[in-house]
């Protein structure tokens, strides 16, 4: 019986011990399974990371007008060599004093950007501006050509800290003239100040963190590729981020010392016309030092921004007392509408009370040399956005303002459609 009950009861427990050693297996390779599965993971997501980066170092490097950024790489690739382009098409009418009494079909805007790699994080820009509307006579001008050294910083080990571009380049103040093309601009005029400029120069760009800075050396003059002038223009501006809803900045300029003979015009668009010389032609030297702060909150579906500037302009004319104070400010909001449709609008102002050249929506011949103590514009615009890459738009703007001889400036509201468009 005994031996019986052995028999039976051997055999259970040598599967029981079998059954333990295989659970016991089996848990082994889940934990090995486990480890390889968390070291795949930790390697898709080291990949995904770098993927990311990618993307947004191409991202960054999506408008030609930023200052720490490079051309898109859209349209046409020959190679390592981008070819792409915007424009703007468009109606446009103006009061009987304003710079298009007689209604237009215009063509606003076309531009052709060249972007190359030339070695490593080296890399050439060049614009070709075929029309402007600073340009109505068809002559093509030479925008930003730059070469750009990006990840100087890569020498002790961080990348974006330091950046520097050579060549001609837009002049880092303010903010508007990051967004003041075409495909970029909510409405088809800018604020009435509209401050920007090209010049030559060097510069130098990065960010750290949730900060960035731009500042550049650059001619001063607007005689175009060449300077006569020893003294140079300065001109940077820092950005803080705090978060994705909120941006701010300080900007500074100072134009170097301008000869009203050999320049007349300083390289800085001020008010559709220039930072320009109100001295005695023979003798005067001349310069304008500015200040500005810009600051933009965003939400889902618009944002509003706005900005706030100084400029005091000074002279040697012997003859005269011509230093006077300029202020100007800007304010802009956006709300995003269903199917793609959006309305804007915008109030800004120029105010010198002692007279300076504002040309603003009047007639060029009337007013780029005339002393205007105060002009304003309120814009409103309406659109519709098929894309990232084409957008139609209306605006009606009133312009009103006032002379230094008295003399109301009052005919010179806008009416306006455009279609924005980039490859």
């Amino acid at each position: 019986m005994a031996m019986l009950l052995f028999g039976c009861v051997g055999p259970s427990r040598a599967a029981d011990t079998n059954l333990e050693e295989q659970v016991q297996l089996l848990r082994e390779q889940n934990t090995i399974l486990q480890q390889q599965m968390q070291k795949q993971s930790q390697t898709l997501d080291a990949l995904t990371q770098k993927v990311q980066d990618l993307e947004a170092a191409n991202s960054e490097r999506e408008k030609p007008d930023s200052p720490d950024s490079a051309p898109a790489k859209s349209g046409f690739n020959f190679g390592n060599v981008v070819l792409s382009g915007e424009g703007g098409v468009g109606f446009q009418k103006t009061g009987s004093e304003g710079f298009s009494p007689n209604s237009s079909f215009t063509v606003e805007e076309a531009r052709l950007f060249l972007d190359a790699p030339i070695w490593k994080d080296v890399y050439f820009f060049s614009e070709m501006d075929l029309a402007t509307p600073e340009n109505n006579n068809a002559q093509v001008n030479l925008g930003e050509l730059y070469v750009d050294f990006e990840d100087v910083s890569q020498l002790w080990g961080r990348d974006d800290q330091l950046n520097v571009r050579a060549g001609k380049m837009n002049i880092p103040f303010g903010e508007e003239y990051l967004t003041r093309y075409a495909i970029d601009n909510p409405l088809i005029l800018n604020s009435v100040s509209d401050l920007w400029g090209f010049d030559p120069g060097l510069e130098i760009y990065g960010a750290m963190g949730k900060w960035s800075y731009v500042v550049a050396v650059q001619n001063g003059g607007g005689n175009g590729v060449q300077d006569d002038n020893n003294d140079k223009s300065v001109a940077g501006r820092i950005s803080f981020d705090p978060n994705k809803n909120w941006h701010f900045s300080v900007s500074g300029m100072r134009t170097d010392n301008l000869s009203a003979e050999n320049n007349g015009l300083s390289a800085v668009w001020f008010a559709k016309g220039f930072f320009q010389s109100i001295g005695s032609p023979a003798t005067t030297e001349f310069h304008v030092n500015a200040v500005e702060l810009d600051a933009t909150a965003r939400w889902a579906s618009g944002y509003v921004k706005a900005f706030g500037g100084y400029a005091h302009y000074g002279d040697n004319d012997p003859t005269s007392a011509n230093d006077r104070d300029i202020f100007y400010y800007s304010a802009e909001a956006v709300q995003n509408l269903p199917k793609h449709f959006y309305a804007v609008t915008r109030f800004s102002e120029v105010i010198a009370d002692k007279g300076y050249p504002i040309m603003g929506n009047g007639n060029p011949g009337d007013y780029f040399s005339e002393l205007t103590t105060d002009l304003w514009r309120l814009s409103l615009g309406f659109g519709y956005r098929f894309s990232n890459r084409l957008v139609i738009k209306t605006e009606y703007a009133f312009e009103g303002g006032q002379q230094m001889n008295g003399k109301s400036r009052n005919e010179e509201n806008f009416f306006g459609t455009e279609i924005g468009f980039k490859f």
